[in-house]
């Protein structure tokens, strides 16, 4: 369930409970009149079905809330009402599936920020990789693969791209570039303040690299990987299984390549710094791609529901 808390204007108060009460899935509705004191307005409480919460806040956009008052949302852990229960009864479908858009807007939008935490994290993550890819141990490749924090921004290329966003897409694009290239060159100096320090050696990096070895030498696999993990990837931020994130980050090689471009770089081998660059950008447009495709599935299913999420 979520509960939505609504500074209405006085004149619009009557509209907005009329809207709320026509709208399956619905519950729990309390108008405080005169409440509200910034912006001034009554103030309008209810909760809703995840699976209705879409439609609903669409609806009281459309009525021009989100400029006159606000509307805030918060998903609610207990609940423990039968109204509650007979409303997520009454609302078509299921809440894991149900797609809050402007709630995935606004963390693609924040996640795909560029700011000094973003490059930080991905760097610290790449710089972890490149300690593994020398190494050839796979388990500090996984533990980088679980830092790195460019999937926010590919997230939000893909929401960009099916929403009609283009600053979104701008911005998700400029985190991308800007933030990996800053994370390239720092690994590229950590490196070779590393071969300094004879702890990475450039025979390492050409030597035998069974667990490693696959992050410059891209292929149909990669392309494949990426496109399920950019589906998973989408399903997890979309639904309340937002666990599954974790699982996507370590399945794809971005920051890996990203780390092995770097290291080749610094000891001038054009070779893999070349293949794991299109390994990085493989699996970058695998995942856009992916993404794209099943934020538009999720669109057209859920197009088709919106008609039944009424009160007669």
């Amino acid at each position: 369930m979520l509960h939505l808390r609504l500074i209405v204007p006085a004149d619009h108060t009557d509209e907005v409970v009329r809207t709320i009460e026509r709208t399956v899935g619905t519950t729990h509705l309390a108008v405080l009149p005169g409440a509200a004191r910034d912006p001034a307005g009554d103030l309008v409480l209810c909760d809703v079905a995840r699976e209705a919460g879409d439609g609903l806040i669409s609806d009281l956009c459309a009525l021009g809330l989100d400029r006159s008052g606000s509307i805030a949302v918060e998903d609610i852990g207990l609940s423990l009402s039968a109204h509650a229960e007979k409303a997520e009864d009454d609302a078509p479908g299921e809440a894991a599936d149900a797609v809050l858009w402007d709630q995935l807007q606004d963390a693609t939008h924040e996640e795909s920020t560029l700011s000094v935490t973003y490059v930080a994290f991905l760097t610290l993550a790449t710089m972890i990789a490149a300690c593994g890819v020398v190494l050839d141990n796979a388990v500090l490749i996984v533990g980088a693969m679980a830092v790195g924090p460019e999937f926010g921004p590919l997230a939000g290329v893909c929401t960009a791209l099916v929403q009609r966003r283009p600053r979104l897409a701008v911005r998700s694009l400029v985190a991308l570039l800007v933030g990996f290239a800053a994370a390239m060159a720092l690994t590229v100096v950590f490196s070779l303040a590393m071969d300094a320090a004879g702890l990475f050696t450039e025979e390492r990096l050409h030597g035998d690299r069974p667990n490693t070895g696959f992050v410059y030498a891209p292929d149909w696999f990669s392309f494949v990987v990426g496109l399920l993990a950019g589906a998973a990837g989408t399903l997890s931020l979309t639904s309340a299984k937002s666990g599954a994130l974790v699982g996507v980050a370590i399945s794809v090689t971005t920051v890996p390549a990203a780390a092995n471009a770097a290291v080749a770089l610094g000891y001038g081998d054009l070779g893999q710094t070349k293949g794991s660059v299109e390994q990085l950008l493989l699996n970058l447009l695998a995942i856009v791609l992916a993404g794209t495709l099943t934020l538009l599935t999720q669109k057209v299913l859920w197009a088709r529901r919106r008609p039944r999420v009424r009160r007669a």
